[in-house]
């Protein structure tokens, strides 16, 4: 089925990324094993595109559509699609797969980044700065509640979200197993820019979702050392 076919107001709502979710499932052959899915691949991608279109039949309409960039790519409507496949093909997906394609939408606009190097005082204090922008966007399309503490030199950045919709959307839909592996890529990111991302607890499992983020030489890291969760959730202890 041709995108431009899929059912859903395209006034509030949009499609996927421009390096569209849908075609990165295409290409790993999934859903033409599923034995969900009895029509072979064609009907397959059908499945799970008509699964993203029902999804949005009655979810959040104030989320700003294209104006709004947490809806571009890697952002809330490419979490919906990645959940819209998952649901389709859980049998023959699994969590990593689904961390690595939510790496493969947001990490590459990172690797232009790689000169940053937030080790740096300079790099740190301009990172600093994009998250006040980030705040701005949220306090106008109330999408992720975001505060953001103020700037302390040769300390960590600390920022938190206490909505979002991406959780909220799996919690309605009882896929919060999945959120772990979508919510992975965050610590990826990090490290292309020579950062360190610290993070105790998400929206999922609580009310709040924690960055605390440093370079990665700081010695503030030993205080929290990393791993996964029996989930697969990457952690800071």
């Amino acid at each position: 089925m041709k995108d431009s076919k899929l059912q859903f107001d395209r006034k509030v709502h949009v499609l996927q990324s421009p390096r569209t979710v849908f075609q990165d499932m295409q290409e790993r052959d999934t859903c033409e094993n599923c034995p969900s899915l009895s029509c072979g691949r064609t009907g397959g991608w059908g499945s799970v595109q008509r699964q993203y279109a029902d999804f949005l039949s009655d979810w959040r309409t104030d989320l700003g559509g294209k104006k709004n960039f947490h809806n571009g790519t890697g952002g809330t409507y490419d979490c919906i699609a990645i959940m819209s496949y998952y649901t389709v093909c859980k049998e023959v997906s699994s969590l990593p797969e689904i961390e690595e394609m939510e790496e493969n939408l947001i990490l590459p606009s990172f690797r232009k980044l790689r000169f940053v190097n937030c080790n740096r005082p300079f790099w740190r204090k301009l990172m600093y700065r994009a998250f006040l922008r980030a705040k701005r966007s949220c306090d106008k399309w109330h999408d992720y509640e975001m505060t953001v503490a103020p700037y302390e030199n040769g300390k960590p950045i600390y920022y938190e979200f206490t909505a979002c919709p991406a959780a909220e959307f799996a919690i309605r839909h009882g896929l919060t197993d999945i959120m772990h592996a979508l919510c992975n890529a965050d610590f990826a990111s990090m490290e292309i820019l020579h950062a360190r991302l610290v993070r105790t607890t998400t929206c999922v499992d609580d009310c709040r979702c924690d960055y605390t983020i440093c370079g990665d030489r700081d010695p503030y890291l030993k205080e929290y050392p990393k791993y996964r969760d029996e989930r697969g959730c990457r952690r800071n202890k």
